[in-house]
């Protein structure tokens, strides 16, 4: 059994010897639960990762290189014509403060070509942070890791569109 506490001043110490050890205790924990990631890279030293948007899916394989991005074969400036397509290809890097220290493979299907461009973002993103751990703070803050999921709504029954009714004709 404890010892009797004689004083306040002995409850004092005897408190904070407790509050020290589960302190101590709680940090061993905590280490243990978040441990360093570790980077996830394939025999040839890439990093592959999925990106979605809409209906649009893409595979993305990154790795260090001169800043070239190839999406289903062609240059990304021959497959994303317009130049705000483009830009939004090259947000992850420019928050990472990588640009132009890897080259991109891409193969995108599905969807259209904003819907795309935003898939293969989110790939870069997803692969990045696969290929070294410590960007994740910084691509996670910015959003880039999050999957947007809003979708086309379904077209329902007796409905001309989604949500839209047929023209009323009182006569």
């Amino acid at each position: 059994m404890m010892d009797e506490l004689k004083s306040l001043e002995g409850l004092k110490s005897a408190v904070a010897g407790a509050v020290a050890t589960a302190a101590a205790n709680a940090t061993e924990d905590m280490q243990a639960v978040a441990a360093p990631r570790t980077p996830q890279r394939d025999a040839l030293g890439r990093a592959y990762a999925t990106g979605k948007r809409k209906d649009a899916v893409a595979r993305v394989w990154i790795k260090p290189g001169s800043g070239k991005v190839t999406v289903n074969g062609k240059e990304m400036a021959a497959y994303f014509a317009r130049p705000v397509l483009q830009m939004i290809l090259r947000q992850p890097f420019q928050i990472a403060g990588v640009e132009g220290q890897f080259d991109v493979m891409a193969t995108v299907a599905g969807g259209g070509l904003s819907g795309q461009a935003g898939a293969v973002k989110h790939g870069i993103s997803k692969a990045l942070q696969l290929y070294e751990p410590t960007l994740r703070g910084a691509l996670k803050a910015a959003g880039f890791l999050t999957r947007d999921s809003r979708v086309v709504e379904r077209k329902k029954y007796g409905k001309r569109k989604a949500r839209r009714s047929f023209q009323f004709s009182k006569r």
